[in-house]
């Protein structure tokens, strides 16, 4: 292999940008990134599917010199293995239960990235049916932070931005329906953008991800990668029940465009209550600090919101969709789904949902709907909230598992880590987790910025400001040891 060696100093659009002026070829790029995964991945578990064949034929397939081809032309690209469908492939679930569940066709937003032009050669590693905050279960093993092994990258996007933070691919695709692009963006200090609920399509197969909370996009190193990649994926298509609100313009764009003066809500503390850890609470100082520095005004002011009652909402919708994934797996194979078929994590979930009345569905979803009126209501006075993205640094490994005996510790363990990232996928609101602090031991601590419903516009500019006053493109993580 040839590849390239200067692979990991550019961004995706940058990588593009090189193929387009033929000083690297797209085989270059892919030989570049089989490289490190088979370098780096073993001590990871980033990657759950190698699909190198795949990223051969793409490479042979992209047009030469065509001025038209996508904003990642060429670009070595991974999917999470769960939810985006590549036709031919399975998509794993991260579940013994659906490892042979092979694609028959490309889900839309697969389509999406075939035409930005990126070079698919994998998936990456999800705990099961993406239910953790660490990406630890039984059929994918546990993913490691390349910045320190014996941590959590974070879930349930874990694989994606281990392969990120390392080095393998500069952008990954990642979905969020708790938090689980920011949380694992936050362990292994990278940009992570959760957009507005139905702002990425989720079609053709389901309608929308566990009840409306769970939206596509991806983690990155740089703010341009993610702006140019929503860029080429948002937007609604035929059949989609609803969408996000229309914008015209290119969020690419906003990522240079400077924000006017923002009112930022410091949101010091979770509405559920529990401890955040000083290295956290620090991030969060010194980033209002800089707000200030650049012109904004920030303020401590709690979001409003009666944590137990929007805790419920959230264990019913994520409970009953998870459960309705497990038994309609099942039937398709002709039986019924019993424990062994899961982590008890996630049959805890198919227990909860058994007992359900027939009105809590609904109920949760009208909590919700009332929450995002009420936030709706907040930022009257606000432009954004800013808040440390997790509660704690990246954890050890082990409490997490979602096959925990355990499953106390196991609830215990959650709730302390990502008190404050699931409000926003409630509301469906943009949230983003910016990469600003790493404490004593060169651990990575992000700072979260959420905006009103459909206005990623503002967190792009926000977003941009900071990487300029604060870069952290050139912070990455040694070798594995």
């Amino acid at each position: 292999m040839s590849g390239f060696r200067d692979y990991r100093n550019h961004d995706g659009l940058g990588l593009a940008a090189l193929v387009r002026d033929g000083d690297v070829t797209p085989r270059d790029l892919l030989e570049s990134a089989i490289a490190a995964a088979e370098t780096i991945n073993p001590a990871l578990n980033a990657l759950s599917q190698k699909l190198y064949d795949l990223g051969e034929q793409m490479v042979d397939a992209l047009p030469a010199g065509d001025s038209s081809a996508g904003a990642f032309a060429g670009v070595p690209f991974l999917l999470k293995d769960i939810s985006a469908m590549l036709a031919g492939t399975t998509t794993t679930q991260g579940s013994a239960l659906f490892a042979d569940f092979m694609a028959k066709s490309d889900s839309t937003l697969v389509e999406r990235y075939k035409r930005a032009g990126v070079v698919i050669f994998g998936k990456t590693t999800t705990p099961e049916l993406a239910m953790a905050a660490s990406t630890e279960s039984s059929f994918c093993g546990t993913t490691r932070n390349p910045w320190d092994l014996s941590r959590t990258s974070g879930g349930s996007s874990g694989g994606a931005a281990a392969a990120v933070a390392a080095g393998i691919v500069p952008v990954a695709h990642a979905s969020d329906g708790g938090g689980s692009i920011r949380i694992p963006a936050s362990c292994c200090g990278l940009f992570g953008f959760k957009p507005s609920r139905a702002r990425t399509p989720s079609g053709p197969f389901s309608g929308e991800g566990w009840g409306s909370l769970s939206v596509a996009h991806v983690i990155s190193r740089s703010v341009r990668d993610s702006a140019a990649m929503l860029d080429a994926t948002h937007g609604p298509a035929p059949g989609d029940p609803y969408c996000a609100p229309y914008f015209g313009g290119r969020y690419l764009d906003e990522v240079t465009t400077p924000p006017e003066p923002l009112r930022i809500a410091y949101q010091r503390t979770p509405l559920s209550g529990v401890p955040v850890a000083p290295e956290c609470v620090q991030a969060a100082d010194d980033a209002a600090r800089l707000l200030e520095s650049l012109g904004h005004l920030v303020e401590e002011a709690q979001p409003p919101g009666d944590w137990a009652e929007l805790a419920q909402a959230l264990w019913v919708l994520v409970a009953s969709n998870v459960s309705r994934s497990v038994k309609q797996r099942a039937a398709a194979l002709g039986r019924d789904a019993s424990p062994a078929d899961v982590d008890r994590a996630i049959w805890n979930a198919v227990e909860f949902s058994n007992g359900l009345p027939v009105e809590s569905y609904p109920d949760a979803l009208a909590t919700i709907h009332l929450q995002g009126r009420r936030m709706a209501d907040f930022h009257k006075s606000f432009d954004v909230v800013m808040s440390p993205t997790l509660a704690q640094p990246p954890v050890l490994l082990g409490t997490q598992h979602t096959n925990n005996p355990d499953s106390e510790a196991y609830g215990r363990a959650l709730a302390a880590f990502i008190p404050f990232t699931q409000l926003f996928n409630l509301t469906g609101q943009p949230s983003m987790s910016v990469p600003l602090h790493w404490t004593d031991a060169s651990l990575p601590v992000g700072v979260m910025f959420s905006a009103p419903f459909g206005d990623e516009a503002t967190l792009f500019r926000l977003a941009g400001q900071l990487e300029q006053a604060r870069p952290w493109f050139d912070r990455v993580p040694g070798a594995p040891t």
